[in-house]
């Protein structure tokens, strides 16, 4: 039987090597390259068109999600497994319209990445538990619109309303009345817990 040929994709070296450990000695499948960075990650899925790729999405230069669509439309059939920290419902959702085939949480790889690299290469689609509950959780809320987000993100930069509004070129009462809408579809209590609400969701990255 041939091996499943995999290709490892992050910005962190000792990661990379933590994946080369759990993939070593098992007999259908080999690492046959890695990359730390997204446009890295288009050169080597080039050169090697590997069965798998294992891809973060926090990276320098392009994220795993950009270069998950630009893998994707040079070849629709490639198979991505996302792997992250972030259990955020938006940021899966991302990353699912991207073509990701399954979005497992690095602190479960020991447990579920064999299983999922498997899964993926039979032509299955896979997410864990803890993610599909936080998709379930936030299936009925209301979607904030690229203003708003534009908006929070500022916040979240630790801008005052009369900064925001200068730097968005909008008066000062648009902002508070996104400020308030905001507060309200993401149910929190001040703008900071917003901040905190948007970063752990994945609708802005901090």
């Amino acid at each position: 039987m041939n091996a499943i040929r995999i290709l490892a994709v992050d910005d962190h070296p000792l990661f990379r090597e933590g994946i080369a450990a759990i993939l070593e000695g098992q007999p259908d499948m080999s690492l046959i390259a890695e990359a730390s960075d997204g446009r890295e990650a288009i050169q080597q899925f080039r050169a090697h068109r590997p069965d798998v790729i294992l891809m973060d999405i926090q990276m320098p230069e392009m994220n795993g999600l950009d270069a998950a669509i630009a893998i994707r439309g040079e070849d629709p059939g490639a198979r991505i497994i996302v792997l992250t920290t972030y259990m955020g419902d938006v940021q899966v959702m991302r990353a699912l319209r991207a073509g990701a085939r399954a979005y497992l949480l690095k602190n479960l790889l020991h447990k579920e990445l064999l299983d999922t690299i498997r899964a993926v290469f039979a032509g299955k689609k896979t997410i864990s538990p803890e993610i599909s509950y936080e998709l379930a959780r936030h299936a009925t809320d209301e979607a904030l619109t690229p203003q708003e987000i534009e908006v929070l993100r500022l916040i979240a930069g630790g801008n005052a309303n009369k900064e925001i509004a200068a730097q968005l070129a909008l008066t000062e009462e648009t902002v508070k009345g996104r400020v308030r809408s905001i507060l309200s579809k993401l149910g929190a209590n001040d703008r900071t817990h917003a901040a905190m609400i948007g970063v752990k969701r994945g609708i802005i990255d901090f």
